[in-house]
């Protein structure tokens, strides 16, 4: 048994990529796209016919309301070759700005349900900015479920928990990245700060009860996702799932919720002032989250570059 098998035993595994071919091929549950993704996707010959399609049926809409098209045609197309549910990113301009995050987040959910898709196969994915977990909390009470990305730290963890957020992915890989580019060292295993920054939000919720799903994302190496095995769910990209498939060595579970009872961690109350002092004395949460959402803005107007081209 591979490892990517062995990984299945423990862990939700959800293809991180815009690209069907590659989702078929190793059969994920569910799948995540962001703007970044799916920029890279429409790039590519074979969907082209979905930007084409987008933008043809919709010649006299706002760019915005074509992006949302092509996003639902995306997720629809992702949604024939899973059995489980598709994350989809709102623009990540709107990551301070509550009410109209809300307001697209109803807004992508009228579009699925319009193309057939119901609610409960798709997680609407915003930014873990206090204004998004508020509009977060928003959406779950009317029964739309939400992904929360760009996630660096214990507090975005506990506030997108205590509002009710389905899903959670906390960015494994960028964390590292930062550590390294701090200190040099090129962390592995168990040592990975990015690693241990999963495991502690894991451990915070089976002990004290949230029912939050945890998603560990952005792997850099197989190294990460082997010391999550156990984790809810792993967000993985194609290439490291070929290599997790082409390897035969015996996998081990690391995160067990047994174990978490006993993690010496103590609840923490999170208001928005904690939650913004918490996040300001993290530099590397306050510096990832904000690159982040600058990156994915910036994606998205290539995007909309594309499609003014198209026109």
């Amino acid at each position: 048994m591979n490892q990517l098998e062995q990984l299945k035993q423990y862990t939700t595994v959800v293809a991180d990529t815009g690209d069907f071919q590659s989702i078929q091929a190793y059969t994920p549950r569910d799948a995540t796209t962001n703007p970044s993704l799916i920029l890279k996707a429409v790039q590519k010959d074979e969907y082209k016919p979905l930007l084409e399609k987008a933008v043809r049926d919709n010649l006299d809409a706002p760019t915005g309301e074509v992006i949302d098209q092509l996003l639902v045609a995306f997720g629809k197309q992702i949604l024939r070759v899973i059995p489980g549910r598709v994350s989809t990113e709102i623009d990540a301009a709107l990551s301070f700005n509550t009410n109209a995050s809300v307001a697209k987040g109803r807004d992508l959910i009228k579009l699925y349900e319009k193309n057939g898709i119901d609610r409960e196969r798709v997680l609407i994915k915003m930014a873990s900015t206090w204004e998004g977990i508020r509009a977060a909390e928003i959406l779950e009470k009317e029964g739309i479920h939400t992904n929360m990305t760009l996630l660096f730290s214990l507090p975005q963890a506990i506030a997108c928990a205590e509002a009710g957020a389905q899903l959670i992915s906390p960015f494994v890989g960028r964390i590292y990245d930062w550590y390294k580019k701090s200190t040099g060292i090129d962390y592995q295993g168990a040592e990975d700060p990015g690693v241990q920054s999963v495991k502690r939000i894991y451990n915070y919720y089976r002990k004290f009860g949230y029912k939050t799903e945890v998603m560990g994302a952005s792997f850099r190496n197989t190294g990460q996702i082997l010391e999550l095995a156990g984790c809810d769910l792993l967000t993985i990209s194609p290439d490291l799932l070929q290599k997790l498939a082409d390897t035969n060595a015996p996998l081990e579970r690391k995160l067990n919720p047994d174990a978490s009872n006993s993690a010496p961690i103590g609840k923490i109350s999170i208001d928005e002032a904690t939650f913004r002092f918490m996040l300001n004395e993290d530099a590397m949460a306050t510096e990832k989250t904000a690159e982040g959402i600058r990156a994915f803005v910036a994606d998205t107007a290539k995007l909309k570059q594309i499609i003014s081209g198209m026109r």
